[in-house]
């Protein structure tokens, strides 16, 4: 990482934190900001700047066809999450996608980097 700025916080970079919160709470903030201002391509902002953010880190961590199908699962979610808010609810469609999309980050890119929390210690 030589010539690179790496923030840390605690001691870990921000480089070894995982993606999956990131990814799942972008749709969470992106339709909380939609649905507060009234204003859809505002929360649509936020989506692509969450999906943006999480893509550099995809690309650089699994490489390009592993983030493409992240970035794939994460706009199915998107569209998921309106055919699915009728018979549901909007808020609840909201946390049953944002959820896969977090799960499926962990496991394809977040699973095998080093954890930003250090393991409980058992006494």
């Amino acid at each position: 990482m030589q010539g690179q700025l790496t923030a840390t916080v605690s001691g870990v970079s921000a480089a070894d934190r995982p993606t999956w919160p990131v990814a799942a709470l972008s749709l969470v903030a992106g339709f909380a900001v939609a649905q507060a201002t009234g204003v859809r391509p505002l929360g649509g902002l936020v989506l692509v700047a969450g999906a943006g953010w999480c893509a550099r880190r995809w690309r650089a961590d699994v490489g390009p066809a592993r983030t493409a199908g992240l970035l794939g699962v994460y706009l199915l979610a998107f569209i998921a999450s309106h055919v699915i808010a009728d018979p549901v609810g909007t808020w609840p469609a909201v946390a049953i996608v944002a959820s896969v999309v977090g799960l499926s980050t962990w496991f394809v890119a977040d699973a095998g980097r080093r954890s930003a929390t250090p393991a409980p210690r058992i006494l």
